[in-house]
Order: structure tokens, then sequence, then C-alpha cells
């Protein structure tokens, strides 16, 4: 069900087939895979879908996963997603110049907490600006 969830996204379709090919999808294709993963797969299914990048072995694996749980990493966005793809070969989204395609926030249906942590922040960010105005 989590990995049915998980491919309802093309661009998470486009990283678990590249990972079934056994392909590198670089530091930031794994980093933004584990960050969206991580909410929909439990730790051990994560560490083995990293394992089949030919880059990855189970000890980089594992650390990565704890890397994102450690600190709770909410995925990234559609911009953030570009920022990284623009330092690596691999393409993480496949289709950039659709400005719909690969927001993981408009294409997955997020865990409750994770949206609760979004709106947490944003609501800090607004009253840090209001206190700069005041």
């Amino acid at each position: 069900m989590a990995l049915e969830d998980l491919r309802r996204s093309p661009m998470m379709t486009h990283l678990l087939e590249a990972l079934e090919r056994g392909e590198d999808i670089g530091h930031y294709g794994r980093l933004t895979f584990a960050m969206i993963a991580h909410r929909f797969l439990d730790r051990d299914e994560l560490v083995t879908w990293l394992e089949k990048d030919k880059d990855c072995d189970e000890t980089k694996a594992k650390a990565l996963v704890q890397q994102v749980e450690a600190r709770d990493y909410n995925p990234p966005s559609r911009s953030r997603i570009l920022e990284w793809q623009a330092q690596q070969e691999f393409p993480i989204c496949p289709t950039p110049d659709d400005p719909n395609a690969c927001n993981p926030y408009r294409e997955l249906q997020m865990p409750e907490d994770v949206l609760e942590d979004i709106e947490e922040f944003r609501e800090q960010q607004f009253d840090a600006e209001e206190a700069q105005v005041r």
C-alpha cells in the first residue's frame, strides 16, 4: 500500500524505476527519495530501496535514513528539488519544465504530521516577520 501511494507521484515513480534498474540517482536524488519515502515506508524497506542505487551500499543507506529520521526532515519543495537537481547529473525531476510536476505536496497525500509541521513553521515565520516590522 505505501509503495502504491509513492507511485502516485510521477517523480517518485521515476526514482523508484531508476533504483529498480540499479542506477545511481545521485546524492540529492537519494536525499529527495529518502525525505519523501520515509513518510511512507518503514525503515528497513527504505534502506533496501536506497541500496539498489549502485553508489549506495548498506552503510550509506542506513546513515542517510538515520539522518533523515533524526532530523525529521519534511519532504523538499519543488523549488528545492530543482536546485538540487542542478547540482548533479541524474534528473530527479523528469519533467522540470512542467510547473505542476515534482511537487510532492501536490502529488502525494502527505501524513497529517507533515502538514502540521509546515503550518507551525509558517506561523513562526509570520510571527518573526511581524516582530521585525514593529
